[in-house]
């Protein structure tokens, strides 16, 4: 059987109620049920390749808990680049996080060389295009999130929701 592809949609940081505090039990909660669904995708789904688009928030959380998973099972990366110097407005440490999951990717995928104002739209659609399932954390608000949903529904891809904690109460 060949190996299944997977991508992944959701919100950037500004998004969440903790904002760029990732040790928020809130966001660590998050980060525990999207490797619990990339598991449940690799063990349940054979999917063995993975799709990110690379922006802060989801995709980058999403990249890192593929990469602790090599060791354990035989599953790829793929960078999709929506355009050259998507990092070039974050600050130096996201800059440097980006970097370091990219040199560790098994393929960058850049789709173009510069910015225009419909490559993120047009990165989401070569992710769900290229895909077999998508995972998705979105809190239902219309978003890129929601469209990239919306795109994934109406190609009859299977879209898994991981649901972040909605309270501004810690661990709930």
């Amino acid at each position: 059987m060949p190996t299944r592809t997977c991508c992944f949609t959701g919100h950037r940081p500004q998004s969440f109620p903790w904002k760029y505090n990732e040790g928020d039990l809130r966001c660590l909660l998050l980060k525990a049920r999207l490797r619990r669904e990339i598991l449940r995708a690799v063990k349940a789904d054979g999917v063995g390749h993975f799709l990110t688009g690379m922006a802060l928030g989801v995709d980058t959380w999403a990249a890192e808990i593929v990469l602790s998973l090599r060791g354990r099972w035989p599953v790829t990366l793929e960078a999709v680049l929506p355009c050259a110097g998507q990092d070039a407005r974050w600050t130096a440490e996201s800059r440097e996080r980006y970097r370091s999951i990219l040199s560790r990717c098994d393929r960058v995928t850049p789709l173009q060389d510069r910015y225009t104002p419909d490559c993120f739209a047009r990165r989401n659609r070569y992710l769900v295009e290229h895909s077999d399932l998508v995972i998705a954390v979105w809190n239902g608000s219309p978003s890129g999130t929601g469209s990239t949903v919306s795109y994934a529904n109406a190609l009859g891809k299977p879209v898994r929701q991981v649901h972040p904690p909605h309270s501004h109460h810690p661990g709930t």
